[in-house]
């Protein structure tokens, strides 16, 4: 099929709508643009003999179009059920008319920046089939080529400057297409048509790889690769610029090389990731369902969390200590594909980086921060405009559900309830750990890439760059912001930091949202609840969030809606010797529990033959006691992650410390017998009582009862696996009571569904087990699938909750303070 010229060179004729047919305004918005939408709408109108353009616009895209009216039907339907494999419509607007069109044919015109940037920047896509068959095949001209792709593949975040997402505006515009390349690029019915990155040897980016003093000692693209997987092979560790910044490399089969990789990027302990060659790979030592499979070999190839089987014994034992799972993605892009081309083993692909400091994307900043790290260096030319880690997902209770949203995943917007439309645009900026920021607008949320821990300078810097960036990539002016209630938030901070220009003429309005009540609009939101949809009964499980009470809370029990919520439950509170101490060092708050649940005497007078007892008594429990007894550095906290702590030190699990976030919880849940998940009666789960509250304090789960019967257990030398069983059936048991109870008291009929959030509910026995007992309860559950459980997805709620506020203030005034019902955390946004 003939190329269709620039539409500059080409003066088109126009001629009014003829008889019999219809002339359309038709604007397509979505995740459109960059890939390759335009073509396929070319296509379709060339399929139904209609005349007309398309374009790429702020909003999305333009078409208009002309033809009979049956035909311009078919069409319209067509746009929908045949777009391109990365596009994701999410609305069609017709608008009919009168106005000239062309008197033949159909173009694709060029794009304008008129509007608003309302469209969507699709995520970065794996390397389609297609690609690959074409790099590794001799005879074609990309033949080892690592930068191959097309409308159907390759980076669009992770080199998108603005919008509209044309060549010119990503950080491919520095590399000039040659004539082979022009020519597919400028052909509607090639694949590479409009590809923005489109690139071969003789004009794209080129790859070397370097082993020190920034020397190229290989500098022909094939040969680069060939010699970092030879030293991949013997054991060395090689640093590889990926599509969103810097990896670190090792054959995961050389327990030397891990170890030395360990050692090197400071990373004790935290599961490693793994990157296999192909899903027979994977298949030969770990267990893969058919949605695991699907989401290993979709466009966004995320790390899947797969159950390690007898064939895991060829990779090192250090790459997930006391995990039974490990986290596999397979190639990427088409460097990665080539690389692991002749591997025996897979290869550990993990953050290039000091460990919790952010992934590198500068080739200069990494020669100097991964020297001590990496024996060489596998360079390219292609900048990288933003940071994008990878993305993890694990399957649980049948879905797959998103862990980390980053490569692959963000920033395809999130569709809201249609009710949301109207709202003011908010931005919304997440929390302190597993930072995201989200932009609201137009019935659309866009969650950003996960950006990290706010701790870290750095990572702080970074935060308050992408800030500005998805301001300016999607024309984002704030007239609200959401910030989490914490007086000393970090993240907060950043909404009297933001650039001038946010928020128009005025101001934008700041709206704090409690830290638990944004968990559970992020749970709303992403199932699509209306801004005033009746109110859920939320379970909000995690480490901490700042309570409205300036307490600790961590195990919370709300009746919520968008802009309001009320407490109605907690796991009962429990001291934290030592404040961030006993976060890192689990012996604390297992300490503090059996304090709480029995006193030291009693434990010591019935259990004192027990290694938890000696393990406690070399501990300075005197110390602990005196800052107990006067209220010093011990803050209670309604923490459903410190009582998993709690119970992974009671087991000897992480006692002493944890080498990361999370570590003694994870290897809890690892540890778990899968036979006394599924057989053993319920009777033998560990009890939880139910304190009512008598007026002066909320109703409260207390775990006090399951220590005698975890005691008992351990005195009688039932293993570690069966005590976890049955804490998390335990536990799964006592929620649902809770749920009952509440649910009587507090109008029942009325809190039909149950929302699970917070980062506890990525503990797949506790959410497979929960979610199965209340439906069989006859309850709706609602749980997240797009965003993180854990506080990668507050932001998300925290825009739901401010947009929600300012519709109900324009539909109603405010309410009166001293007649409300509900908690309102702030006043709603004038």
């Amino acid at each position: 099929m003939s190329a269709i010229p620039a539409p500059a060179a080409v003066p088109m004729r126009h001629a009014a709508v003829g008889a019999g047919e219809r002339a359309q305004r038709i604007r397509v918005t979505g995740i459109v643009q960059g890939v390759g939408f335009r073509p396929a709408v070319w296509r379709l109108a060339q399929r139904h003999g209609l005349r007309g353009t398309v374009g790429n616009d702020g909003q999305g895209v333009a078409i208009h179009v002309c033809g009979p009216a049956d035909a311009l039907a078919r069409f319209v339907a067509d746009l929908r059920c045949q777009a391109p494999p990365l596009a994701r419509v999410d609305r069609i607007d017709c608008d009919d008319g009168a106005w000239l069109a062309p008197d033949a044919g159909f173009a694709i015109v060029a794009s304008s920046a008129d509007g608003a940037a309302r469209t969507g920047i699709a995520p970065d896509a794996a390397s389609c089939a297609a690609c690959i068959a074409e790099t590794v095949d001799p005879a074609a001209r990309r033949h080892g080529y690592a930068f191959t792709n097309c409308t159907h593949c390759g980076p669009r975040l992770s080199i998108a400057e603005r919008i509209p997402y044309d060549r010119a505006h990503t950080t491919m515009r520095a590399f000039t297409m040659c004539a082979a390349c022009h020519a597919e690029y400028d052909n509607p019915a090639d694949r590479r048509f409009h590809a923005q990155p489109i690139a071969c040897p003789d004009c794209g980016p080129c790859i070397w790889l370097e082993t020190g003093d920034a020397h190229r000692d290989v500098a022909l693209p094939q040969d680069a690769i060939a010699a970092a997987r030879l030293l991949l092979q013997r054991g060395a560790i090689v640093a590889i610029k990926g599509l969103g910044g810097f990896q670190l490399a090792c054959d995961a089969g050389n327990a030397d090389a891990v170890a030395r990789l360990r050692a090197r990027k400071r990373r004790a302990s935290k599961p490693l990731a793994l990157m296999a060659r192909d899903l027979a790979m994977v298949r030969s030592f770990t267990r893969v369902d058919a949605d695991e499979a699907t989401c290993l070999q979709g466009p966004a190839a995320p790390i899947v969390l797969l159950p390690r089987t007898a064939g895991a014994a060829q990779l090192a034992d250090s790459i997930a200590p006391g995990m039974r799972t490990l986290g596999i993605m397979l190639p990427n892009t088409p460097l990665h594909h080539l690389l692991l081309r002749g591997m025996a083993h897979p290869i550990v692909l993990t953050s290039g980086n000091v460990s919790d400091a952010p992934q590198l994307t500068d080739n200069d900043a990494a020669r100097t921060a991964l020297a001590a790290i990496a024996d060489a260096f596998l360079l390219h030319d292609r900048p990288v405009a933003r940071r994008v880690d990878d993305s993890v997902v694990r399957v649980m209770a049948g879905a797959p559900r998103v862990l980390r949203r980053a490569r692959g995943l963000a920033p395809a917007g999130i569709a809201l309830h249609p009710d949301f439309a109207t709202a003011t645009p908010v931005l919304a900026l997440g929390g302190d750990l597993k930072n995201s920021v989200c932009l609201l607008r137009a019935g659309q949320a866009v969650v950003s890439h996960h950006i990290g821990e706010l701790r870290d300078p750095r990572t702080l810097a970074d935060f308050r760059r992408a800030i500005d960036d998805y301001r300016q990539l999607f024309d984002h002016d704030a007239q609200c912001i959401a910030i989490d209630v914490h007086p000393q938030s970090l993240a907060g901070a950043g909404a009297r930091a933001l650039p001038a220009g946010t928020g128009g003429a005025s101001a934008p309005a700041v709206v704090e949202v409690q830290h638990h009540h944004a968990h559970i609009a992020a749970c709303m939101a992403e199932n699509g609840l209306p801004p005033d949809t009746p109110d859920v009964l939320g379970i909000a499980l995690d480490g901490m969030g700042y309570g409205d009470d300036g307490t600790i809370w961590g195990g919370e029990f709300l009746r919520a809606g968008y802009r309001g919520f009320t407490r109605l439950a907690r796991l009962q509170p429990v001291a934290l010797p030592g404040g961030d101490a006993a976060m890192r060092e689990p012996w604390r708050n297992t300490y503090a529990q059996l304090v709480a649940a029995m006193g030291w005497p009693a434990f010591a007078d019935r259990y004192a033959d027990l290694a938890l007892y000696a393990g406690l008594r070399t501990k300075p429990l005197r110390v602990i006691d005196a800052m107990l007894a006067s209220h010093t550095n011990c803050p209670p906290a309604s923490s459903a992650a410190r009582l998993f702590d709690a119970v992974a030190a009671a087991c000897g699990i992480c006692f002493d410390h944890i080498g990361h976030e999370g570590q003694a919880a994870m290897e809890l849940e690892a540890c778990a017998d899968a036979a006394t998940l599924e057989h053993e009666s319920d009777d033998r789960a560990y009890p939880f009582a139910i304190d009512t509250g008598d007026g002066s304090h909320l109703p409260c789960l207390d775990p006090a009862p399951l220590w005698p019967a975890l005691l008992d257990d351990l005195h009688h030398g039932v293993p570690a696996s069966v005590v976890s069983a049955r804490f998390h059936k335990g536990l799964a048991i006592a929620i649902v009571r809770m749920v009952r109870q509440l649910r009587a008291v507090h109008d029942g009929d009325a809190l039909h569904a149950v929302a699970l959030s917070g980062g506890v509910f990525q503990n797949r026995i506790l959410l497979e087990q929960l979610v199965r007992r209340l439906e069989q309860a006859g309850l709706a559950v609602l749980t997240h699938r797009q965003v993180p459980s854990n506080d990668g997805g507050l932001s998300l709620g925290q825009a739901a909750v401010a947009a929600a506020r300012m519709l109900a203030t324009r539909a109603t005034p405010p309410a009166d303070p001293t007649t409300a019902t509900a908690r309102t955390e702030t006043s709603p946004c004038a």
